[in-house]
């Protein structure tokens, strides 16, 4: 299996048809779930987690895609509507925050307090909005909501994501390109978003390298439904007025200042109850400085 969090279990729990996600489990108390981001797995929570533990229970899964969890083919996934099925639905973030509110049911929790990273914070972005009644805080580090993203993206600045339009493009051509050197990929955003490169020590840097290497298809299925049926779904709620009715903490850089946009007011339009702080750590947060951000999740669970 790889790496693993020192004193956690590990289990496989079927979420859906034909998908089962790995997950680790320790501590006790109220349930947290903490969703990782991209290019990682579960591990880049292992300090945080560990510190959480002492008065939670602590459920730290890969990804459907990702890691050791299941990679179901784009399109036979568990969608809700026929859209989201005509445009694969398997790694819509609906689908996708569909599984984790499973897990969280199978492992005995109809409630439970969610924070995620990356990729990991857009799952629970939409788990938030489709499932208000689960979801009792959540934590969103260093990402805009999919609908904003794509807003903010724009001129020359937007270049600082071009794998977000490189694995936007059909099915074909972004998988054979990363496929070819996966490595070389994968480690630019280690190294390119890392404010402390010290954080991701050499095993941990291999075990992500390793992990995305065996993931290419499904990783690209993800970042693609995100520039399609993500999209949709978050533009319907917008429409609608839907909101996050449950305390909110957003944790980002400054990334606004980059972008020319004012990453509070985004958040703003969505949470009821919210609190935005511009940090100043490197994307991979958790790693970087897993102290801090263990005391900003207990700020918000005491919120």
């Amino acid at each position: 299996m790889g790496l693993l969090i020192p004193g956690f279990d590990y289990r496989r729990v079927p979420v859906a048809d034909g998908v089962s996600l790995n997950v680790a489990v320790a501590g006790s108390g109220s349930p947290v779930v903490l969703l990782h981001g991209f290019p990682q797995t579960h591990l880049m929570w292992r300090h945080v987690a560990a510190d959480l533990a002492a008065d939670h229970t602590v459920i730290c899964p890969d990804l459907r895609g990702y890691g050791a969890s299941d990679k179901p083919a784009a399109g036979t996934g568990t969608g809700t509507d026929a859209t989201a099925d005509a445009e694969g639905a398997a790694y819509a973030k609906r689908t996708m925050a569909a599984d984790i509110v499973a897990l969280a049911r199978a492992l005995g929790h109809d409630r439970f307090a969610l924070a995620g990273h990356d990729r990991g914070a857009l799952v629970a972005f939409r788990a938030g909005l489709d499932h208000p009644a689960a979801i009792t805080h959540l934590a969103c580090l260093d990402v805009l909501p999919t609908l904003d993203m794509w807003d903010v993206m724009r001129g020359t600045t937007a270049a600082v994501g071009f794998h977000l339009f490189l694995m936007a493009q059909p099915p074909g051509l972004p998988e054979r390109m990363i496929a070819a050197c996966p490595d070389d990929f994968f480690g630019h955003f280690l190294d390119l978003w890392a404010g402390d490169p010290g954080a991701i020590p050499a095993e941990v840097r291999t075990a992500y390298l390793d992990a995305c290497r065996a993931a290419v298809r499904s990783i690209v299925a993800d970042y693609r439904a995100s520039a399609g049926v993500d999209v949709d779904h978050d533009r319907a709620d917008r429409d609608a007025g839907r909101r996050l009715t449950m305390p909110v903490t957003v944790l980002q850089q400054d990334w606004g200042a980059a972008l020319g946009y004012d990453a509070a007011a985004v958040w703003r339009a969505w949470a009821d109850d919210l609190e935005h702080r511009t940090v100043g750590y490197g994307h991979f947060m958790a790693e970087e400085a897993p102290a801090d951000i263990a005391e900003h999740l207990r700020e918000l669970l005491a919120r």
